[in-house]
């Protein structure tokens, strides 16, 4: 599992590969999705070498009428029903690519929408793909941070621990606070409060209450 689920801790600003912590498996992804969600804050997530810290989530199970997986299996879902530890990517208003990490056992139907990301790594990529200089709007919501790691549906059910994708835990020696608000752009199950971020970032897509 991702750690002590009762006491997060962050990761100072990281610009070298060398410095990141613990690099994550299919195991820590097996937990329900509300509990990887709040786990991941702080994390450090690369696609190719090119991303940052978490520092915004939201979670989703099949229960949950929000969830792509709430009415079953579908050709465009059947990734989010595991393995746990595989991306599963969906465009989101025939536009962008969202990537979100599948959780709990295979056939369960859940997982954590990765919403936004401290840049860290290759940030001069990031600007280029995303045809802008202001390092907080690189990846500040699931759609500008699809264009920014160039992801694509082509890594669609890829393992998270295997290239392109590098997922590394957070600094378990650095304590951080995480606050907690109702998810955004959905329609259903909208008092859930499902979406979680690092207390105090401002590359948050959206500042919480």
């Amino acid at each position: 599992m991702l750690g002590d689920l009762s006491s997060q801790h962050p990761q100072p600003r990281l610009h070298e590969p060398a410095a990141l912590s613990r690099a994550l498996g299919p195991a820590d992804f097996q937990a329900d999705s509300h509990l990887v969600a709040q786990a991941l804050i702080g994390a450090t997530l690369l696609v190719d070498g090119v991303g940052g810290r978490i520092v915004e989530t939201e979670a989703y199970d099949h229960e949950d009428p929000a969830s792509h997986t709430f009415s079953g299996p579908t050709a465009r879902n059947a990734s989010m029903f595991g393995p746990p530890g595989r991306a599963y990517v969906y465009r989101s208003y025939g536009i962008h690519w969202c990537l979100n990490f599948v959780c709990r056992e295979t056939g369960h139907g859940a997982g954590v929408l990765i919403r936004a990301l401290e840049p860290t790594h290759g940030i001069d990529v990031m600007r280029e793909r995303r045809g802008l200089h202001e390092e907080r709007l690189l990846c500040s919501g699931p759609g500008k941070l699809g264009q920014a790691l160039a992801i694509t549906h082509g890594m669609n059910g890829h393992r998270l621990d295997r290239p392109p994708f590098q997922v590394f835990a957070a600094d378990d020696h650095l304590e951080i606070g995480i606050v907690a608000g109702p998810r955004i752009g959905i329609s259903k199950a909208v008092d859930v409060p499902w979406r979680f971020g690092l207390k105090g970032s401002r590359y948050v897509s959206r500042p919480f209450r």
